[in-house]
């Protein structure tokens, strides 16, 4: 099946097993093997980025983390108005090859 998993006759969404097949049907490696390396690539991203690093995947684009201003926002159930602390956000920016996909 690859990645355009189909479910109903509808293009499902990319979940983490189905990388972890692709890995297995393009290289042969057992799915015990795969789904290692893929948890340490997304282990290795996330502790990156815990540290505010920045990520580049040349062809992919870049991963990196940016301040999160405070805010006002609001509650939809009662519409009080919230505080919204401030924080840190990860921003993935396209590289040029992934904004050339129609």
């Amino acid at each position: 099946m690859g990645f355009a998993a189909r479910v109903c006759g509808k293009e499902a969404d990319l979940i983490k097993l189905d990388i972890i097949n692709e890995v297995v049907s393009r290289t042969g490696i057992t799915k015990t093997k795969a789904e290692m390396a893929v948890e340490t690539v997304f282990e290795s991203m996330k502790r990156a980025l815990g540290r505010s690093e920045r990520i580049e995947l040349r062809g992919f684009g870049i991963f990196n983390v940016r301040p999160r201003k405070t805010g006002i926002g609001r509650n939809p159930r009662t519409g009080a108005e919230v505080a919204i602390p401030p924080g840190k956000a990860v921003r993935f920016k396209p590289g040029k090859e992934l904004q050339a996909l129609e």
